[in-house]
C-alpha cells in the first residue's frame, strides 16, 4: 500500500471541522512536507516532530513514512525558500533524501478530532487524558477537546511525578509549592501574554482551579498571578511542560490508535523525543 493511501486513510478517520469551521484547504497545515508519497510504505512512525534523531531512528526501524504533528523546517507553513543557504537545512534535506523518507504533517485534523466511537475527539488531548487515566475525570465531556478535569486530590508534587512517569520526562517546571493540593485542573493551551489571559485569570479564581498544565508559558500575566496567589496562601500552581513535551503524548496514543482502529498492515511505531529540554543543575 502506498504512503498516499495511508494518508487518505488517516484523513478519512479524522474530522474536517476545527473550532466550528471547515478546515480550509489553502491554509491547512496538514500536507506532505518532504518525500515521495507514491512509494510503497514500509512502516509508519508517529512523532511530535521529525527531528534529525527521530529520522535516524525511523530509518533504523525500516520506516519510510513519518506522521509528524509539528513543522519540519522550523517555521509556520514549512516554507523553505528562505533556507537554501542554511547548512542545517541542506544536511537535513540530504538525510531525508538518502533514506527515502516521506514526512506528513498531521496537525489540524488530529485537533479537529479522530473518530472515537460515534463521535470525534481531539487526538492530542484525548490521548493525554487516556494515557493519564483521566477519561472519567473530564468535566467538558461533550467538547471535542477535553480541557477541564477534576481528579482525586493529590499534591502538586505527586501530580508532577505521575506526569514525569507517564510522559517520560526528566522533570517539569513548577510555579507554586510542591505541597499544593490539586483537584481541579485546566489545560489552557498557550499562555502568551495576550489580553485573553485576563479571562483565564478570572476563570482560575471563579472556578477554583488549583492547577494549570501548560504548553507555552510567558513570565508575566497568568504566571505573575499564580506567584502572587500562592504567596497569599491560595492553592494554585502551574506545571509547565512546554509545547512538545505536552503534545507528544498525543502522538504516542495515536500510534496505538493507528494499529487498533485503522487496521494498518505495516509496522507502526511511536518514536519519542521524551523531553525537549536538558537541564543544567546548580553546581556545588
Amino acid at each position: 500500500m502506498k504512503i498516499r493511501e495511508y494518508i487518505e486513510t488517516i484523513l478519512d478517520a479524522s474530522s474536517n471541522v476545527l473550532n466550528g469551521k471547515e478546515i480550509p484547504r489553502e491554509t491547512e497545515r496538514d500536507r506532505v512536507l518532504w518525500g515521495d508519497p507514491d512509494q510503497e510504505c514500509t512502516g509508519i512512525a508517529s512523532v511530535i516532530y521529525a527531528s534529525v534523531e527521530i529520522i535516524e531512528k525511523a530509518h533504523a526501524l525500516g520506516v519510510n513514512f513519518i506522521v509528524a504533528h509539528e513543522a519540519l523546517f522550523w517555521n509556520h507553513g514549512d516554507h523553505t525558500e528562505w533556507l537554501e543557504n542554511n547548512t542545517a537545512f541542506q544536511k537535513k534535506r540530504e538525510l531525508l533524501d538518502r533514506y527515502g523518507i516521506c514526512v506528513y504533517r498531521y496537525h489540524d485534523h488530529i485537533h479537529a478530532g479522530i473518530k472515537i466511537g460515534d463521535t470525534y475527539k481531539d487526538g492530542i488531548f484525548y490521548g493525554l487524558t487516556t494515557l493519564m487515566g483521566w477519561n472519567d475525570n473530564i468535566l467538558n465531556k461533550e467538547d471535542v477537546m477535553p480541557k477541564e478535569l477534576r481528579i482525586p486530590k493529590m499534591s502538586a508534587y505527586e501530580l508532577a511525578q505521575k506526569i514525569i512517569s507517564v510522559f517520560d520526562l526528566k522533570g517539569v517546571r513548577l510555579i507554586g509549592h510542591k505541597d499544593t493540593q490539586v483537584e481541579r485542573i485546566s489545560l489552557p493551551m498557550h499562555i502568551n501574554g495576550r489580553l485573553s489571559d485576563n479571562d483565564l485569570i478570572s476563570r482560575i479564581n471563579d472556578e477554583n482551579i488549583q492547577c494549570l498544565l501548560t504548553l507555552e508559558l510567558v513570565d508575566f500575566t497568568v504566571n505573575e498571578y499564580i506567584h502572587d496567589a500562592v504567596m497569599l496562601h491560595e492553592d494554585k500552581c502551574i506545571l509547565a511542560l512546554g509545547h512538545f513535551n505536552f503534545e507528544e503524548i498525543g502522538m504516542k496514543y495515536y500510534a496505538e490508535y493507528l494499529k487498533e482502529n485503522l487496521h494498518v498492515d505495516v509496522p507502526v511505531y511511536f518514536i519519542g523525543m521524551h523531553d525537549y529540554f536538558d537541564y543544567i543543575e546548580k553546581g556545588e
